[in-house]
């Protein structure tokens, strides 16, 4: 099963977070960022791993997720 555009674009947002701080958010800036970021965050805040709907912090949901993202990437780097 191949990955959406819209999950490889939650899947770039995600990995934006620092996984090593929850005192770290991010900002999604509806006028300066890609639309597909803009929807992006707007999704991850609907499914609850984001607290706000422009980004924000981590929920503890969006903290495994992002554990697991960031394990995916390891996996899949050649070095």
């Amino acid at each position: 099963m191949p990955f959406s555009s819209d999950q490889i674009a939650e899947l770039k947002l995600l990995s934006l977070f620092d996984s090593s701080s929850s005192q770290e958010g991010i900002k999604v800036h509806q006028h300066s960022a890609a639309p597909e970021a803009v929807a992006a965050a707007e999704r991850l805040f609907r499914k609850g791993l984001i607290t706000q709907h422009d980004g924000g912090y981590l929920t503890s949901l969006g903290c495994e997720a992002v554990e697991q993202t960031q394990q995916l990437l390891a996996m899949l780097t050649d070095e």
